[in-house]
């Protein structure tokens, strides 16, 4: 098995870290605006998770030549690397929603297999939820009202009435059921519970998640993800740099990335999401299928987001999902470990969190999970991982192969 990309040169992930996470208002940051409680900043959780992640992979930053950040400045990532004290040669923004950083992380494995950069550095931090519980921000009902999305924004279509759309169509075509799509939820808090990073470990049963109060028909508050703050950082090298890192390789195999649409009438099937294209290409790319996967990390604003990527990524046939995850597959120790660290759902979701998928799919492949650490036949430790991220309303997607060898 071997990395399918265009270059001569290998890529792994070297280091890995997240941020202070969770409630980071009540966090004590003597640093910050020079107040022994003044709370984290996202420059500040930038920073941290970038340095933690520097340090799991045993190097030193002047090795960084390249940096991806998204989310945060006027000019990102300038202002990111410039706080960083960061000066990259190579340098990417590209910003599509939750899928984000698996596309970046794509873009960055390429360049470096290109010889274009050597050790490129992705970053991400959000003070969202102190953001709103401090009046610095609101929420807001539509990401803008101007190009395409004038026609539908009169309308009053929130981001989540549209994933309440999509999941109400399943239901429709495939006869998926509101037990079944409460079962991801269900599963996420039981891996989350193992997790101590994670903000909501407190079990809840099918029966909480029906009779939570109604969001977007037919979602209920514990279909949708958390609003947390955090961060997140992972640090891609070329093979050459190995050599001096402090942890074994794991290797980016295979990525595939795909737009599908921003307005809803433009949108072809609401039961198949852009994870059907960029899964495709990458466990192709990686010289993989998904019957050979270990463990799935897959994004999860909404329950239905885990169920539909779950049968686009080919893990079960169309219209299937409602039964696939059932009966504790998606548990730690079920058939397809899936969001083992709790996912959005549960764990942590800052806002484009795209980046901690990887984050705990290299802490799996590695054996660095704890309690939480996924073990498959023989005891032997995960070998692949797969990481789909999803951005927009179904607008996006981005799907990253990692392994161990």
């Amino acid at each position: 098995m071997t990395a399918a990309l265009h270059g001569s040169r290998r890529v792994a992930i070297a280091g890995i870290a997240l941020s202070d996470c969770g409630r980071v208002d009540e966090a004590t940051h003597p640093q910050a605006l020079g107040s022994a409680r003044a709370g984290e900043t996202p420059f500040t959780l930038h920073a941290q998770a970038a340095r933690r992640a520097v340090a799991d992979a045993g190097l030193t930053p002047d090795v960084i030549d390249g940096f991806a950040s998204a989310g945060l400045g006027i000019l990102a990532p300038v202002e990111v690397a410039e706080y960083l004290g960061l000066k990259p040669r190579w340098v990417d923004s590209t910003s599509v929603g939750g899928s984000t950083w698996e596309v970046m992380a794509a873009h960055a494995a390429d360049s470096i297999a290109q010889g274009h950069a050597r050790a490129v550095l992705l970053v991400y931090g959000s003070t969202a939820r102190a953001d709103i519980k401090a009046g610095r921000r609101t929420s807001n009902l539509s990401f803008g009202a101007r190009g395409p999305l004038q026609f539908e924004v009169p309308y009053g279509h929130s981001l989540i009435a549209k994933y309440a759309m999509a999941a109400r169509r399943h239901m429709h075509e495939y006869g998926t059921t509101l037990e079944q799509l409460a079962e991801v939820a269900v599963q996420a808090r039981a891996n989350a519970a193992l997790n101590p990073e994670a903000m909501f470990r407190d079990p809840v049963t099918v029966d909480d998640v029906l009779d939570g109060p109604m969001i977007a028909d037919p979602f209920t508050k514990l279909h949708c993800c958390i609003r947390s703050d955090g961060g997140a950082a992972v640090l891609l090298v070329a093979e050459d740099l190995l050599p001096d890192c402090a942890k074994s390789p794991v290797w980016v195999l295979g990525s595939g990335e795909y737009v599908s649409h921003t307005t809803m009438s433009e949108w072809d099937d609401f039961t198949v999401s852009p994870a059907a294209v960029s899964g495709k290409l990458a466990f192709e790319r990686a010289g993989v299928t998904p019957d050979e996967i270990d463990l799935a990390e897959i994004y999860d604003a909404f329950t239905y987001m885990t169920l539909v990527t779950l049968e686009d990524l080919g893990f079960c046939a169309k219209g299937e999902g409602g039964p696939f995850v059932e009966k504790g597959r998606l548990l730690r120790d079920g058939g397809l470990p899936t969001n083992t660290d709790g996912g959005g759902l549960s764990a942590q979701h800052p806002g484009m969190r795209g980046l901690f998928l990887l984050v705990e799919a290299v802490r799996q492949l590695r054996g660095e999970a704890g309690e939480r650490q996924v073990r498959r036949a023989g005891d032997r430790l995960p070998r692949l991982a797969v990481a789909s991220g999803t951005g927009g309303w179904f607008c996006s997607s981005g799907t990253v192969v990692l392994g161990t060898s």
